[in-house]
């Protein structure tokens, strides 16, 4: 069974910086994106950043210039590097795998993680 486990929240000031990590557990092949999504309270869930298994890599224009996401395909996780953060930033967010296997497509979350950047 695939899991997605997120970690790295936490509460910050504005101007600083966390760095998130996805780690992927089970069997999964044919990856085709990893990705950071979040959702403010009483917001719909947002794309942040994704990164394909080519290594481009997309970033919302509101996070461009300030979140960094990378992957490890050895260690089978995908990091979020956030810097110069700000209280808009204060949402869940969550780790997102997709692609395609014999079986045909998938899509996984995890479960989340909370980041609060105080003003």
């Amino acid at each position: 069974q695939v899991q997605l486990v997120e970690s790295g929240g936490g509460l910050v000031e504005a101007g600083g910086s966390l760095r998130l990590s996805c780690v992927i557990s089970g069997s999964v092949s044919g990856i085709n994106a990893m990705g950071w999504y979040r959702q403010a309270l009483g917001k719909a869930r947002e794309l942040v950043a994704v990164i394909t298994s080519g290594g481009d890599t997309n970033v919302a224009d509101s996070v461009k210039g300030r979140f960094t996401i990378s992957r490890d395909d050895a260690k089978n996780t995908v990091a979020l590097q956030m810097n110069s953060l700000k209280p808009e930033d204060t949402a869940v967010y969550y780790c997102n795998i997709n692609g395609r296997r014999f079986t045909g497509q998938y899509n996984y979350w995890g479960r989340g993680t909370q980041v609060t950047v105080s003003s």
